[in-house]
């Protein structure tokens, strides 16, 4: 009975992406590749109803199509690194935007812990005309719970500029969650949430936050399959209104794990 209390508090929190930064829309699962495997995902975005004029110099991102190629390896129970290379389709013209690195470490299940936990660490560069802030690290601690059909995730992160307009801001908290239900042995339906309070040092106001909330569906497809798709809406004026998210993997397992 507390997880939907304390969901319901973040959803009337709120928090913001900001504009063209819809490349990646996941919340991070506990869970590392396994050691010798990897992981392909794309992730497919198109901004139905977004921003429509230029924001910081940055292209308007309404009708904007985001293909993201994910590729992350396994290196033991401990350690995997994951490379992102981000992309855009907007007015018939392909853009490459730019590229992120995300190493992360686990908790093995072996140890047996209440809940499952992880840290992951991004960094990267994406273009000036198709994001603001050029030049920015997250760090995103991860903490999950499975309680028999129903799956609980919690991701705190903490996200720094270090080129652009929010790097006087400092460090700024951007906390997602998801909850599911499994509705059949291969479908799971729930909600992910997704925003931007602001600086940790004093959040923004309400108006200038930036949240979405995606009602979303996980197929199960075989071991090796991920599938994610799900319908999200913006609340504050900060965020765009209507997006479309899927998110395809497949797991290549060198091993014969």
């Amino acid at each position: 009975m507390r997880f939907p209390l304390f969901a319901a508090a973040f959803l009337f929190a709120s928090i913001p992406t900001r504009a063209q930064s819809n490349y990646e829309i996941q919340v991070y699962a506990s869970d590392l590749v396994p050691p010798g495997v990897t992981m392909t995902e794309l992730h497919s975005n198109f901004t139905v109803d977004g921003f429509k004029t230029k924001i910081d110099g940055v292209l308007p991102d309404n009708h904007a199509e985001h293909e993201t190629l994910e590729i992350t390896h396994g290196f033991d129970e401990w350690f995997e690194t994951g490379f992102y290379v981000f992309t855009s389709i907007q007015n018939g013209t392909w853009y490459y935007v730019g590229s992120h690195i995300r190493p992360r470490i686990a908790v093995p299940e072996k140890y047996h812990l209440p809940v499952g936990l992880s840290l992951s660490t991004e960094f990267g560069w994406v273009r000036p005309n198709l994001s603001a802030d050029t030049w920015t690290w997250e760090i995103r601690p991860i903490v999950d719970k499975k309680i028999e059909k129903w799956y609980l995730c919690f991701n705190p992160a903490i996200e720094k500029s270090f080129r652009g307009p929010e790097q006087p801001r400092g460090y700024e908290f951007s906390p997602n969650f998801k909850f599911s239900y499994d509705v059949t042995k291969r479908v799971a339906a729930g909600i992910e949430y997704y925003g931007a309070l602001g600086p940790i040092t004093g959040f923004d106001a309400l108006r200038d936050q930036q949240q979405q909330i995606f009602p979303n569906v996980d197929v199960d497809f075989g071991k090796n399959w991920e599938f994610n798709f799900g319908v999200g809406a913006g609340v504050t004026q900060a965020t765009e209104r209507l997006l479309v998210k899927a998110i395809l993997g497949y797991r290549f397992n060198y091993k014969g794990q």
